[in-house]
């Protein structure tokens, strides 16, 4: 999926993330599905893996998507916030529907309870130093 997603020819909104590791300092990279409503968002759908423990870590990623990259920083939602987009997100992508304890059409009071368990990043440039 990562060579097709760094050409643009894996979907919309496929990207490989590439994150450097907070112990190692070594750069790794995963395909992510980002989600746009009302920004851009990050979500974790298989919960608190490596690419999140570094990604809160380093507060920076990176995207690359069809030949372009750029460098984000990166916000955690609170759950309020990650619940209209885990939403959006679990419509998107049945795939990882049976990670989740609710369905596409569950009400949003109960994504908000489900966010601690797939964290949400809210992502925004990154400002030159």
């Amino acid at each position: 999926m990562s060579p097709l997603a760094r050409v643009g020819f894996a979907g919309r909104h496929t990207y490989v993330l590439t994150v450097r590791g907070r112990k190692t300092g070594k750069a790794y990279s995963t395909p992510v599905i980002l989600v746009e409503n009302g920004g851009r968002w990050l979500v974790a759908p298989y919960g608190e893996v490596g690419w999140v423990r570094n990604a809160r870590a380093a507060g920076e990623i990176e995207l690359v998507r069809a030949g372009r990259s750029e460098s984000l920083r990166i916000e955690e939602a609170a759950p309020e916030q990650a619940a209209p987009v885990l939403k959006q997100y679990l419509k998107s992508v049945p795939v990882v529907r049976p990670f989740f304890d609710v369905t596409p059409d569950s009400p949003l009071e109960q994504f908000a309870s489900e966010a601690p368990r797939h964290p949400v990043f809210g992502l925004t440039e990154r400002r030159p130093a």
